[in-house]
């Protein structure tokens, strides 16, 4: 459980990650529990998040709402990747959609780009390295079709650049509340479940060859979620340009 020492901790990071004591507040005293009410998701295994420390949670990926899930479930500030679409364009909508997410401490990506991919992580790393907590998606896009599919190895080389441990987090019911291509999620409606296992140490692979161990470790993380979360494995990797024009 988070003492009050510790949540003081976790939140000056927050504040230091996403700029500002009244954002901050807002969300957890007002948006927060606005979104508990409308998704009431079911946590199972809340115990297991540790107080403190850097902190890689990765989860399997269903919904664009999963974003939001996790952090109600999870008892710390949590810091994503978001496509870089949501951080361009005009218009009122997408500055606000902009602010939203800057303020979150969300961090922009292209899809498909190695140097952008690469950057995102390298600021993943500030955060760990700050004691934060970072979410990813090793399957790097949603599930199109409700499988679970091969991981790729930006989670590891996460691992490997921070030390940090791997909180394993397995989603269920989420692609039911906004399903791809919904442009809205559905309130009060089905119940989801998020699944959190007990952190995961990889210090052992720190002797295997780095490209060996990204490897080893991202196919760990994922086959441990994929218990969690008895999801059909597909073997393969998620196809992102089908997936970005669903």
């Amino acid at each position: 459980m988070l003492t009050r020492a510790r949540i003081g901790t976790e939140v000056t990071v927050a504040v230091r990650m996403t700029g500002g004591w009244v954002f901050y507040t807002f969300m957890t005293r007002v948006v927060r529990p606005i979104l508990w009410l409308l998704f009431r998701p079911k946590v199972v295994g809340g115990d297991n998040v540790p107080a403190y420390g850097p902190l890689i949670v990765a989860s399997n990926h269903l919904s664009f709402i999963d974003s939001f899930i996790i952090p109600l479930a999870v008892p710390r500030p949590v810091t994503y990747i978001a496509k870089a679409d949501y951080f361009t364009g005009g218009g009122l909508k997408r500055g606000f959609v902009r602010w939203f997410l800057t303020n979150l401490g969300h961090v922009p990506v292209k899809r498909g780009a190695r140097r952008a991919a690469m950057g995102a992580l390298e600021q993943a790393g500030d955060v760990l390295a700050n004691s934060g907590a970072f979410a990813i998606y090793p399957e790097g896009t949603r599930s199109p079709d409700g499988r679970l599919y091969r991981g790729r190895t930006g989670v590891g080389w996460l691992v490997l650049a921070s030390g940090a441990r791997v909180l394993p987090v397995a989603l269920e019911g989420t692609e039911k509340i906004q399903p791809i291509g919904a442009s809205k999620p559905r309130i009060f409606g089905p119940r989801p479940t998020v699944r959190i296992g007990p952190p995961m140490d990889f210090s052992h692979y720190r002797d295997l060859p780095p490209a060996k161990a990204r490897r080893a470790i991202t196919d760990e993380i994922v086959e441990t979620i994929h218990k969690m979360s008895g999801q059909e494995y597909a073997h393969v990797y998620n196809d992102r340009a089908n997936a970005e024009n669903r």
